[in-house]
C-alpha cells in the first residue's frame, strides 16, 4: 500500500476546478520548487507516486463537491475529467513525471467569484482528507508550500 494512503494544507480543488471545461494546454500550474527532501527523495515519491496522489484527489472532490458551501463551483464540471486533472497537477508540481496540461489558474477561475472563505472551505476537506489517509506532516506542509500560493489567481479580486 502506498504511503500516502497508509501512511500518517492545502488549496488544490480550486487551483483546477474549472479545468473540466478546458481543452487548453496552457499551464500556469505550481512551481515543483518545494519537492526534495533532505534524502533527495521527491515529495510525488515521499507521497507515495499516482496512486496514491489519485486517492486523495478521489476523497478530496468527492467530499468537497457534497459540500452544500461550495458545491454550486462543481455543478458543470467533468468529476472525472476534474480528478484527472488535479492528479496529472500534484504529479508535476511535486516532483513526478507527470506534464499539467490544463488551463492557467486565473483563466481557469475568471468569473466563478470564488471568494476567499470559499477557497478556506475547500481547504478545510483537503486537509480533512489527507488527515484521514495520515498523510505526514512534513508532506502536508510541502505539499501546502507549493500550492498556496495560487490563492490569489482562484480568488475574486474585490
Amino acid at each position: 500500500m502506498h504511503k500516502l494512503v497508509a501512511g500518517s494544507v492545502c488549496l488544490v480543488t480550486f487551483a483546477l476546478m474549472s479545468c473540466a471545461h478546458s481543452g487548453s494546454t496552457e499551464t500556469g500550474t505550481a512551481s515543483a520548487g518545494a519537492t526534495a527532501s533532505p534524502s533527495g527523495k521527491s515529495l510525488y515519491d515521499r507521497l507515495g507516486g499516482m496512486d496514491a496522489i489519485k486517492a486523495v484527489v478521489d476523497d478530496f472532490i468527492n467530499s468537497t463537491a457534497a459540500d452544500p458551501k461550495v458545491n454550486k463551483f462543481f455543478a458543470h464540471t467533468d468529476a472525472a475529467h476534474l480528478k484527472g486533472q488535479i492528479s496529472e497537477m500534484l504529479c508535476q508540481a511535486t516532483g513526478g513525471p507527470c506534464k499539467y496540461t490544463g488551463m492557467s489558474m486565473k483563466d481557469a477561475h475568471a468569473g466563478r467569484k470564488i471568494a476567499s472563505g470559499d477557497f478556506d472551505v475547500v481547504a478545510g476537506h483537503l486537509v480533512d482528507t489527507l488527515n484521514k489517509l495520515k498523510v505526514p506532516e512534513q508532506e502536508q506542509k510541502d505539499l501546502l508550500a507549493i500550492v498556496a500560493p495560487l490563492k490569489s489567481d482562484i480568488v475574486a479580486q474585490q
